[in-house]
């Protein structure tokens, strides 16, 4: 075996900066009121997380040959074959994703897009969008620290350091499973869509009805629960009326 490239650079890319969005929303989330302007941040970081995974899945299909879901299709024995691979240090090797990781992967997007969903939908007022956000940010909370436990025990048992192959893209394998290039053209598109999605999100940014329009779309978004933003317009107006009165 030698050293070969086996994740591109958008999937690496993707990885990284999911994983600092969604430490820093949910820490905003966890250390900040719900009434603070920070946790404005906590939604719009939400917003951005959404349309990376849209990307993502894009790329699961069109991707390099690891990059694509039709590599990590694996069945519930499978995941149980490689987990009694960790505790037994015995096991196949795999080059690209190890079947723990492609669930993990899999329920990762979904509960990303989930939140999303549910974030947007508290605008309205949604007590039971409220409740199912808050299940599932633990909840991928809990599944990101399963994953991140089970990367350490993978590299710790099978001797394969998977967490820096994350960050320069190779691993030790035959050069038939390398892929040919990193697609370095399609990392830049990643990180330009990304940085204009974002860029037009803040700039939708309407303070006084507490309310972003996402790009392309033109929806408007109420941030926080219904009535925060538009709660201190009505108190103003409420106030001015009452001048006229007197």
């Amino acid at each position: 075996m030698k050293r070969i490239l086996i994740w591109d650079i958008p999937t690496r890319l993707f990885h990284a900066l999911l994983a600092a969005s969604f430490i820093g929303a949910f820490a905003i989330a966890n250390a900040v009121d719900d009434e603070s302007n920070l946790f404005k941040v906590h939604m719009l970081l939400g917003g951005i997380m959404a349309f990376m995974v849209v990307l993502r899945v894009v790329w699961g299909f069109i991707g390099s040959r690891w990059a694509r879901f039709s590599s990590f299709v694996f069945g519930p024995g499978a995941v149980i074959e490689y987990m009694q691979s960790i505790v037994t240090d015995t096991g196949k090797r795999y080059p690209g994703h190890n079947p723990g990781a492609s669930w993990a992967i899999y329920i990762m997007l979904a509960l990303s897009l989930g939140l999303a969903i549910t974030g947007a939908s508290m605008g309205t007022g949604s007590e039971v969008a409220e409740e199912l956000h808050e299940i599932m940010a633990f909840a991928l909370a809990a599944v990101v620290v399963a994953h991140v436990l089970g990367v350490v025990l993978h590299t710790v048992r099978h001797r394969e350091n998977i967490i820096a192959s994350m960050v320069h893209g190779h691993k030790e394998g035959e050069p038939q499973e390398a892929i040919p290039r990193a697609h370095a053209a399609i990392g830049l598109l990643f990180l330009g869509l990304t940085g204009a999605w974002s860029y037009s999100v803040v700039a939708s940014y309407d303070a006084t009805t507490n309310q972003v329009t996402l790009p392309l779309l033109g929806t408007a978004i109420t941030l926080g629960e219904a009535g925060e933003g538009g709660g201190q317009v009505e108190d103003r107006d409420r106030g001015d009326d009452d001048d006229h009165d007197d």
